[in-house]
């Protein structure tokens, strides 16, 4: 190996996120104590990209995998391997799943070093939720299978977000709710959650989508009713319900308020695929104009914590692990991969990311390597 690393990275402008460049970095082979460089094999990119985006100076994703003045580096859930390692107990050659940069190499700051992983404890790390910094030892995962890799990188970050969202209601019996009303159904988060919804066999699910989604919505079979965003009068307002809201946007969230009012028990705020009609500060929970709940923004690791003390560690992994394993099964039905390397490539599916003509039935797996 030479004694250098050429690293080379995606970037948006934090403040004008259709703007984007490849920037290039020299690394010194030769590490410091307790680095580790890692090499990024493919990452998924999905609509939660976009929602690092919408929250990146509020809840710190930018702080990540800084970068220079107004550019940002989104994290990405995927793969890589360890190329070069001066931590005792990490090895070159190991291959480790977690939260990466949109990039060809992380160097890290290695600590916390056990049989199942290892964390990225630099500098500017302190004060970020912890289980953003870990990385999974993929030999000593449960459910290790390279067949599901890309499915694994596509719904892993996603499904863990929707399982302690339903895990959280179900914790709270629902508010004394109902039904659930989710928006942005055709997303893969949305359809996570009503496949963890399903699991439970509680509340139904309703799902409010596009009229262009609705078919493919339907034709999932997960959730119990589908309804279109202008057919949202039509719902019994009498019925006690919550709204988990992947769309963010302002428009479609009064309109649930205002039909429901006090019959919203809960408003969650998750996700923001209509970033676009979002305003102000998507963290605000405050608005005094709507009925019902107040909107409050879902911050996953709380739940987290709270179930490892609840159960411990060990057990909040099993059952979560389980349930991913049956939800992977079921997005092979639904969901074709493609892959996709190389920088224009990159520029050309973040963008359809972001303007939201994705195909809701693609996966797109990522890599900057040429």
């Amino acid at each position: 190996m030479s004694e250098n690393t050429t690293l080379r990275a995606f970037e948006v402008n934090r403040a004008h996120w259709q703007q984007t460049r490849i920037v290039e970095e020299t690394l010194d082979n030769a590490l410091q104590d307790n680095q580790v460089l890692l090499a990024v094999d493919r990452f998924a990119l999905t609509a939660n990209n976009i929602s690092y985006c919408v929250t990146g100076d509020l809840l710190g994703y930018w702080r990540f995998f800084p970068a220079a003045r107004e550019w940002g580096r989104i994290p990405a859930m995927g793969y890589a391997d360890v190329v070069v390692s001066n931590c005792p107990g990490i090895a070159a050659g190991e291959r480790v799943w977690g939260f990466l940069p949109m990039a060809t190499h992380l160097l890290i700051q290695a600590g916390k070093v056990n049989d199942h992983g290892f964390s990225d404890v630099s500098a500017h790390r302190a004060g970020l939720a912890p289980v953003y910094a870990s990385f999974d030892r993929v030999a000593a995962a449960p459910h290790n299978d390279p067949a599901v890799e890309d499915l694994t990188m596509l719904l892993r970050g996603l499904f863990t977000t929707s399982w302690l969202v339903e895990d959280f209601m179900f914790d709270n019996d629902h508010f004394d709710a109902r039904q659930y009303l989710i928006t942005s159904a055709s997303s893969k988060t949305s359809i996570a959650l009503a496949f963890a919804v399903r699991e439970r066999g509680i509340l139904p699910a309703v799902a409010l989508t596009s009229t262009a989604n609705k078919a493919f919505v339907e034709d999932l079979g997960c959730y119990d009713r589908v309804v279109t965003y202008d057919e949202i009068a039509t719902l019994d307002a009498a019925i006690p319900s919550v709204v988990v809201d992947m769309a963010g946007s302002d428009t479609i969230l009064a309109a649930i308020h205002h039909h429901f009012g006090e019959q919203l028990r809960f408003s969650s705020k998750v996700g923001a695929t209509h970033y676009a009609e979002l305003s102000g500060d998507p963290l605000d929970s405050r608005d005094d104009a709507l009925p019902g709940a107040e909107p409050v923004f879902f911050f996953a690791p709380a739940q987290i914590e709270k179930r490892t003390g609840d159960w411990g560690p060990g057990e909040v992994m099993r059952r979560l692990s389980e349930s991913l394993a049956r939800f992977l099964g079921f997005g092979a039905q639904f969901l074709t991969v493609q892959h996709h390397s190389g920088a224009q490539a990159m520029d050309q599916c973040y963008q359809q990311m972001l303007a939201g003509t994705a195909d809701a039935a693609t996966g797109y797996v990522m890599s900057l390597n040429e």
